[in-house]
């Protein structure tokens, strides 16, 4: 979070008020992708207000629960992108799919508190080989579910059912080439069919069935190689049927090698950070808020601060089903590790390379645009099945 929208945050807070614990609801936007929360339970009220605290001050120990979170599904993939931790082989956790009853577990408990969940961190998710029942125990929850997808597998029988039989709130594609050429530049042993064969027939399954999920979002990440096809992209993403389209900056990582350096665009407004050279400028408008209330759940269970910690080198614990969650959020380890990254994160490799704090903009996503006529998905939250 930057500093400008930490004191936007303070300055709308009256209105927030009214709006949530009044007339329960809450319309925001999450990188770049607009929700309009309706009907919360008073729980969820509380707790978004309760997370408000955290405009102020960032306490070692939550009064709230988590608003937001990533569930790693799986932790392996089936490309080898340049800047990925699995693609440049720094993964060092074992492969393994998140087990559908520790998932069920984890809902169970945070699924009356949590505003998202964002369900992939560091593998492809619909590779799960359980993916209906995984979208089918998120879909019983008051909770915007977000799937980022490389769409490789989109086409596939089993994985149209289980998106149409239990969807997501926004499926996120990643293209990143509007020929397999340019695409495969970065999302390297891509191939554009699949995911437009699978994108096309989700769209049409929707609009034979008057269906509004999942939405179907365009995440185009602008790189040197590919930032001449960004004119042809509305066009083409609407002949494909999404409802969305966003342009995504690349984001550094926390590792020893520069790849990122040779993808970074020749348009100044199409780079996430700004450079003198080939280096970035370091910016100090950035508050980090990743453990105070948007936490990560590895396929393992073990529960980070931050996805960046790709190989848990700074763990809350481990959920499973003797541990609850609560155990490892409120816990003294977990203060330890918020004091580290509030008030000294200069000492952890992946401080000093987030991808966020560095940025120009708030979001990882610079421009988005609406493609249909339903700009902001109702979704609400009391009878959400």
């Amino acid at each position: 979070m930057k500093k400008k929208e930490r004191l936007r945050g303070l300055v709308r807070s009256p209105k927030l008020l009214w709006d949530i614990l009044v007339q329960g609801s809450y319309d925001f936007t999450y990188d770049l992708m607009p929700v309009r929360m309706c009907h919360m339970s008073m729980a969820k009220r509380l707790n978004l207000l309760k997370s408000g605290s955290l405009f102020v001050y960032r306490r070692l120990k939550p009064w709230n629960w988590p608003l937001h979170m990533q569930i790693e599904l799986t932790n392996y993939c089936n490309l080898n992108c340049p800047v990925c931790p699995i693609g440049i082989r720094e993964m060092r956790r074992d492969p393994k799919a998140i087990d559908v009853s520790l998932f069920e577990h984890l809902m169970d408990e945070l699924g009356p508190y949590l505003l998202t969940a964002s369900l992939w961190a560091w593998g492809e998710p619909l590779l799960h080989p359980r993916l209906e029942e995984i979208l089918r125990i998120a879909r019983k929850h008051p909770v915007i579910t977000l799937l980022s997808t490389n769409g490789q597998t989109l086409c596939e029988e089993a994985v149209i059912n289980a998106l149409i039989t239990a969807p997501p709130t926004y499926l996120i594609v990643a293209i990143d080439g509007l020929t397999d050429d340019t695409h495969s530049k970065f999302r390297v042993g891509a191939k554009l069919d699949p995911i437009l064969s699978g994108v096309r027939r989700l769209a049409e399954i929707k609009r034979q069935e008057g269906i509004e999920f999942p939405k179907l979002h365009m995440r185009y990440m602008v790189m040197k190689h590919n930032e001449h096809e960004v004119p042809r992209l509305k066009s083409f993403a609407r002949e494909n049927g999404f409802d969305l389209l966003t342009l995504r900056t690349l984001s550094i990582i926390d590792s020893s090698r520069n790849t990122h350096q040779a993808f970074v665009p020749e348009a100044k407004e199409l780079r996430a950070y700004d450079y003198v050279g080939q280096n970035l400028i370091r910016r100090s408008d950035f508050i980090c808020q990743q453990p105070f209330w948007f936490p990560t759940v590895f396929a393992d269970g073990t529960v980070v601060a931050c996805e960046q910690d790709y190989n848990a080198q700074h763990s809350f614990g481990k959920f499973s089903a003797k541990m609850s969650f609560a155990d490892l959020w409120f816990c003294r380890q977990s203060m330890t590790i918020r004091r580290m990254i509030r008030d000294a994160p200069e000492s952890l490799s992946f401080c000093r390379n987030c991808p966020y704090a560095d940025r120009w903009a708030g979001a990882c996503s610079i421009w988005a645009f609406n493609l249909n006529s339903k700009p902001r998905p109702r979704v609400k939250t009391r009878g959400f099945l």
